[in-house]
């Protein structure tokens, strides 16, 4: 889970299928949750997992063009490169 610095919320109103909320909440309580929270607990950890991979996905297409030893050597540059800041 990412950090929220700041630790503020936004409320977002949200709309989805009934059969979608019913299979959440399901899955929720079958994990011991129903309490306060776990509702946008879920969601939150979904949309940051969902950018994480949209972000994966573009960068792996933007390097596509790139053989795999280019990119590990560019990767070991940058690592080097914050290691020594």
């Amino acid at each position: 889970m990412w950090l929220d610095i700041n630790m503020t919320n936004t409320r977002w109103n949200l709309s989805v299928s009934a059969e979608t909320d019913r299979s959440l909440r399901r899955y929720l309580a079958s994990q011991g949750g129903g309490r306060k929270g776990d509702l946008s607990r879920f969601v939150e950890e979904a949309v940051q997992a969902h950018i994480l991979e949209l972000t994966a996905e573009r960068a792996k297409a933007a390097n596509a063009d790139y053989d795999e030893a280019y990119v590990a050597d560019a990767v070991e540059e940058a690592l080097d490169w914050a290691r020594h800041r």
